[in-house]
Formats: structure tokens, sequence, C-alpha cells
């Protein structure tokens, strides 16, 4: 037998199996709406941003909501790729740090506020009125007639 014959395939096998082994990585690290949040604990948020990270597979908006005591609670809201954002009209400079913003969603399953609570977005409401779809949406997400894409019933 010739090494050649059997270097070859195995380089090659080993390449493939490589490959595959990071694209299914990747696929479960990217979870489901429902995985994660609560589509019954819908909430609305009204605060500042503090933060943006514009990072794949999602976007995360960090807002302070001040609540009716005077306390501040920082949330952490998921948005879609950053790609779903800019197509739905929101890039960095909407998304300023210091911008009021109010956005509609669902908080995460396990309700946890330490530190800092999460939800899934599912639209931003700019202090000019206009309304945006953030971008989450499918895989168990609530049809609430927020995701444009989505067909009337």
């Amino acid at each position: 037998m010739n090494i050649r014959s059997f270097i070859i395939p195995t380089v090659i096998s080993a390449g493939l199996l490589a490959a595959a082994t990071i694209g299914v990585t990747e696929a479960s690290a990217h979870h489901a709406f429902a995985a994660e949040f609560d589509g019954k604990s819908p909430v609305l948020l009204r605060g500042k941003v503090t933060k943006v990270e514009w990072i794949n597979p999602h976007a995360w908006v960090h807002v302070n909501v001040v609540g009716a005591d005077g306390t501040t609670t920082e949330w952490m809201v998921e948005g879609g790729t950053p790609n779903t954002l800019l197509r739905a009209g929101i890039d960095r400079n909407s998304l300023k740090v210091g911008t009021e913003i109010v956005v509609r969603g669902y908080q995460s399953k396990d309700k946890a506020c330490t530190p800092i609570c999460k939800a899934n977005g599912r639209d931003v409401t700019f202090p000019d009125g206009r309304k945006l779809f953030m971008g989450s949406s499918g895989t168990g997400a609530p049809k609430d007639g927020s995701d444009p894409t989505e067909m009337p019933k």
C-alpha cells in the first residue's frame, strides 16, 4: 500500500470531521426563542441606552430602567442579528448611549435580575416616535404582529 493513498484520504476525512464539528458547535450555541424567553411574560421597558453589543448571532442593547420607586434596573435586551437590525433601520448611530428608548419584548424564562435582567426585544420606539422591529421572531417567538414577515391569519 502506498503511503499517499493512506495519508490523503485520512487528511481529507479529518478536515471534513473538523468542519462538521465546528458547524454543530455553532448551531447548538444559537438558540430558539422558546429555549430562553417566555412568550407569556411580556415586558415594556422605558430607559436610556447604556451599551450596545453589535455582535453575532444576536445584538444586545443594554438599557437602564428607572422604576416608580426610583431604583434603576439594568436590562440586557436581545435583538436580531446586526444584519437584521440594519435591514429594519436600526444601526449603531440610532442606538447611541444615552438615547431614551421604549422596548416591548419578553422576559427570560428564569426571571432572574441578578445582576442584570434579560429580555428578548420585539420592537423599539425612538424619541421621535419611530417604532422599528428588533428582529426577534420565529423559533417559538409569539406571533404578535411585530414581525413584518409574519403572514396575517
